[in-house]
């Protein structure tokens, strides 16, 4: 497609706006609820992801841990343990240079995780093979898997728990939809920790 560059930013918002619009809103509110029965609770929720959606799990991990707690100290209503597979570079280079990048979110969950504990997979394709090896090793450790995919939602989408599909194969319209849902979780506990004054 030949598109004239004053015409392309219009073209592409009308297609990210279209791929908003098809979003599951009953799908929205279950996986906040989700999210929301770990708080103040010991249990842990891990976020996965390669290349853009690996940003955008650790920009996840940051807003349920912090942004949610608005702007000071205390005894917020909504606290969350949540933590980024992604973020610890070190070992995830010695698990792929030892055993194979497949194993570099796994064996964190080997490692760190706990029956109860919850699993977000952010993936476009749904095929990773690290993706798919973190579910089915979360499954066995009793951990429940949530996954945000995209495209028709590959290999991944028939062995996790639950999931929301974005409708489209464009991958930048998928992880842009991947970070609005980010930002519209962490919203709503923003909110619920000011409106309960604490």
């Amino acid at each position: 497609m030949n598109m004239k560059i004053k015409d392309h930013p219009q073209d592409y918002l009308q297609r990210l706006e279209k791929v908003l619009k098809s979003i599951d809103r009953h799908k929205l509110a279950s996986l906040i609820e989700k999210i929301a029965s770990f708080s103040k609770t010991d249990k842990t929720i891990f976020i996965a992801g390669n290349g853009g959606s690996a940003s955008t799990a650790s920009h996840m991990a940051c807003d349920l841990g912090k942004t949610v707690l608005i702007d000071s100290l205390g005894d917020k209503t909504y606290r969350l343990r949540v933590v980024s597979l992604t973020d610890n570079i070190p070992l995830m280079t010695a698990l792929a240079n030892d055993y194979g990048y497949e194993y570099i979110f796994s064996e964190q969950l080997k490692s760190f995780g706990r029956k109860g504990d919850m699993l977000i997979v952010l993936t476009g394709s749904g095929n990773s093979p690290n993706i798919i090896q973190a579910v089915l090793t979360a499954k066995s450790l009793g951990i429940q898997t949530y996954g945000l995919l995209g495209f028709k939602g590959g290999k991944v989408k028939d062995i996790l728990d639950d999931m929301l599909l974005i409708d489209s194969d464009n991958y930048g319209l998928v992880e842009d939809a991947h970070l609005i849902i980010d930002h519209l979780i962490t919203d709503w506990f923003r909110n619920q920790n000011l409106n309960n004054g604490n």
